[in-house]
């Protein structure tokens, strides 16, 4: 029974009750009034404290007591008029309360009956008179005394609002009673012969289930609208969490009822199973086993597998672990456990097949072949952890499949762009609900070979959350030492990955973890050049685009001068990706054509190019000009290949202010503060008269102001740009550079030397200024690269601005003219 229904059915029974044995009537507040003015209350009243009750006026409740001060107290009050002042305590657990552990507001209630227990302990059965207030403490030896002032209570006579919340007030007891079948009916029948309104908030404010604060404060409002509403309130609460438990009652039985009934279906299929001669449970459970005899498992592994299984015979198929465990032992019964396919060591055939899908590449040709070429002799190598780096569309991908060819072995490609939670690694514990195991094991018991070719895409676009670092969960995965014993959370026992071959592929390092980037054999996979690119055309990309339309070799032709067109004028990249995409569109214009019966050109020629993609988008010739000063051709590198930078550099007269634009990094801004400061302390070499730093503003900019910038090879180009501002000398055409530069006026090395000498193919550049220490970096480029470009190699800035920087002044210099006569104070 609720609380509501223990106090309401208590009060009944207690309410026409009286020590004569006669009926007592529950007073209202019209006759209380009359009572007080009869009865003349003393203002001086004994007080006792009770714990976890509040008591109203007119409701009738029962009380043990057992301290003895209280004790006194109620034999007291017996004997005399009856009457005590009631007050609950702040804290139940108080076994001697002081006036600060008592609420100031409280009851005056008259003792009806007194009843002594065997064990001591006293009962009074007491009915609320009247409210009243603490006004002031007299004593409280040898129990409370307080003097109290009688609270009036206000509700208004013939007011609708009144009698909304009344009629309210008793539609959401009635609600109560509906939602607890155990409360007896004669509940609502006294509920029904209650027509007081101030008694209905007395009486329903005692029985609600509410704390003793909230009875509390419902006690201290005397404005009856307030209070009525507050009690509706938390009535309503009330309803609310009956109706909750109600709702979760009857599911919790409906959901019973449904096992039973489940449970009694599957006894009976699995009676007719038998009798049909069908599989059933049991039948799965012994597919299992005689898979799991033909298995290669270790001692281990085969102890841990039979483990499982009669852990299953032993489970009834209707429980919820049921199908869990059967679905664990169906992972280790598929998962390849030291089943390898066969490697083919014929070499030559493997060299055929890796030049005939790709070409170029040649480190990473020579790496696959020397990994065959130890396999061979040693028929025992753990697989290498490999790792093709560089820009986007130069065929990392696709060269995994290759080499898994060129071995006879299974491919696999496992994504890692935005995976940001370690348990797609390693997997859930199968205790979780839907758990299963990480990417690595399900792709081991997709491809059915422990010893794969395992394309790792992207590995530098991990990332981290709450949720783990899956970077940091690679770091068992990759590394030879650790792989061979590699622990995945369903799996719960070791899997052997060291035979796999794992190729991951990456278009930047700046992002991998360290430890993860030292595990890994770094092979850089740098852009084409356009011969490369023109045989890449050829050979593979127009073919494909071919076959994927719909078309047959006679169809469509394209020339060389077509596809040279489309590389020089329409893109800009490293990689052949977006080539491949602009020769889909010429090849789709052409079967536009044959679709729609139309006349059309078969061989596509330059003209045909540019009807079909439009006027050109990049022009090199652009990018030439060298009759401003000021402006210097630079190289950078990016995540897509090389590029050409152009920094600009202009003079304005002002105060020697700086000025730098075109989003750059600190990187940057340092080397071109780094150049004006080497420029200052040199100008008399440079024959540059001093006083222009104080008199002209400089200004510094890269185009491409949207695309943020940053990098140290900027130095030597923003040093050549200011000193040929400052002097107003022309720079060498068709010259490019890159290196860093120290306040001393030394070149320092940067990296990316093929990419951006690629760069400079496309842009036309015909000289290259590079640091000395770059060397190394050219003899490990192929010649094919270097074809067409004159190097410079630089120890100081003075080589860069000697060779940079011609003695012919630009057409239209600045006027640099100073007045002598002036003082030296600068001004102009």
């Amino acid at each position: 029974m609720s609380n509501f229904g223990n106090q309401l059915y208590q009060s009944l029974l207690l309410g026409d009750y009286s020590g004569d044995g006669e009926l007592i009537h529950l007073i209202t507040d019209d006759e209380e009034e009359d009572n007080v003015k009869e009865d003349n209350y003393s203002d001086e009243i004994s007080i006792l404290s009770v714990r976890n009750t509040v008591l109203f006026p007119g409701v009738v409740i029962p009380i043990t007591v057992g301290r003895q001060r209280s004790i006194r107290l109620v034999k007291k009050a017996q004997k005399g008029d009856k009457l005590i002042g009631v007050c609950a305590q702040r804290n139940p657990n108080q076994d001697d309360p002081g006036w600060q552990d008592i609420y100031g507001v409280g009851t005056l209630a008259k003792i009806i009956k007194m009843i002594v227990l065997p064990d001591g302990n006293t009962t009074i059965i007491i009915q609320g008179k009247k409210r009243f207030k603490i006004r002031e403490e007299v004593s409280d030896d040898p129990y409370f005394i307080a003097k109290v002032d009688y609270l009036e209570e206000s509700f208004p006579k013939n007011n609708k609002e009144i009698e909304a919340l009344e009629q309210s007030l008793k539609e959401a007891a009635f609600k109560i009673l509906q939602l607890n079948p155990e409360i007896p009916r004669e509940a609502q029948v006294a509920l029904d012969n209650i027509d007081s309104t101030p008694f209905l908030t007395h009486f329903l404010s005692s029985n609600i289930n509410a704390p003793v604060e909230s009875k509390q404060r419902l006690l201290e409002i005397n404005d009856g609208i307030e209070r009525a509403t507050l009690l509706l309130e938390l009535m309503m609460k009330d309803i609310q969490m009956l109706e909750l438990k109600s709702e979760i009652q009857k599911k919790v039985h409906t959901d019973i009822d449904q096992q039973q009934r489940d449970y009694f279906l599957r006894q009976q299929m699995k009676v007719l199973q038998t009798e049909l001669g069908e599989e059933g449970p049991e039948k799965e459970v012994e597919d299992l086993l005689m898979r799991g005899k033909k298995k290669k498992w270790s001692k281990e592994v085969k102890s841990h597998f039979e483990k499982e299984v009669s852990k299953i015979l032993r489970m009834n198929p209707s429980a919820a672990e049921y199908p869990i465990a059967l679905n664990y032992a169906e992972v280790m019964v598929e998962l390849p456990w030291n089943e390898f396919t066969t490697d083919n060591f014929d070499l030559k055939r493997a060299k055929n097949v890796l030049d005939k899908d790709h070409f170029g590449l040649d480190k990473v040709k020579e790496r696959i072949i020397e990994y065959l070429a130890v396999l061979k002799l040693k028929n025992d190598l753990k697989g290498p952890i490999l790792c093709l780096y560089g820009p986007p569309g130069v065929g990392k991908t696709s060269l995994g499949k290759s080499i898994a060819k060129a071995l006879g072995r299974k491919y696999v490609r496992m994504s890692l762009g935005g995976l940001h939670d370690e348990a797609e690694i390693r997997g859930h514990r199968k205790t979780y609900v839907g758990a299963m195991p990480g990417k690595i094991i399900q792709n081991m018991k997709k491809v059915k070979a422990s010893n794969p070719v395992f394309v790792l895409d992207e590995i530098d676009k991990l990332s981290s959350d709450f949720r783990g670092d899956p970077s940091s969960a690679f770091l068992e995965v990759l590394d030879p030492e650790q792989n061979s014993a590699f622990s995945d959370n369903y799996l719960e026992i070791e899997y052997d990955l060291s035979k796999v071959l794992f190729i991951a592929t990456a278009n930047t390092l700046e992002t991998l973890q360290p430890a993860l980037r030292d595990r890994m054999e770094i092979i850089e996979v740098t852009g084409y050049t356009l011969e490369e690119k023109v045989e890449i055309a050829v050979r593979h990309l127009i073919p494909k685009q071919r076959k994927e339309h719909g078309l047959k070799g006679k169809d469509i032709l394209f020339s060389r001068e077509a596809i040279v067109k489309i590389i020089e004028d329409y893109t800009r990249e490293s990689g052949v990706r977006n080539l491949e995409r602009l020769i889909g569109k010429v090849t789709r214009s052409v079967a536009k054509a044959i679709a729609m019966e139309e006349t059309y050109q078969k061989k596509i020629t330059p003209q045909t190019v540019r009807k079909v993609l439009g006027g050109e988008v990049f022009d090199k010739e652009l990018y030439q000009d060298n009759s401003v000063s000021g402006v210097v051709t630079g190289l950078a590198w990016t995540s897509v290949g090389g590029e050409i930078l152009f920094i600009e550099a202009s003079l304005s007269k002002g105060k020697g202010k700086l000025t730098l634009s075109g989003q750059l990094g600190d990187v940057m801004k340092e080397s071109a503060m780094t150049a004006l400061s080497y420029l200052r302390s040199k100008a008399d070499k440079l024959g540059i008269d001093h006083r222009v730093f104080d008199h002209y503003d400089l200004h510094i900019h890269v185009p491409a102001g949207a695309v943020p910038k940053d990098g140290p090879s900027a130095g030597i180009t923003m040093l050549t740009a200011i000193a040929s501002a400052y002097t107003q000398r022309k720079v060498r055409a068709k010259i490019a550079m890159t290196g860093e530069i120290t306040l001393r006026g030394k070149v320092m090395p940067v990296g990316g030397i093929k990419e951006k000498i690629l760069a400079a193919k496309r842009a036309g550049i015909t000289d290259i200024i590079l640091c000395r220490k770059n060397q190394k970096d050219l003899e490990e480029i192929d010649d094919r690269y270097l074809k067409g470009i004159t190097f410079h190699l630089v120890e100081h800035v003075q080589e860069v601005l000697d060779f940079a920087l011609l003695e012919e002044l630009v057409d239209d210099p600045l006027p640099f003219t100073f007045d002598s006569h002036r003082n030296t104070s600068g001004d102009c």
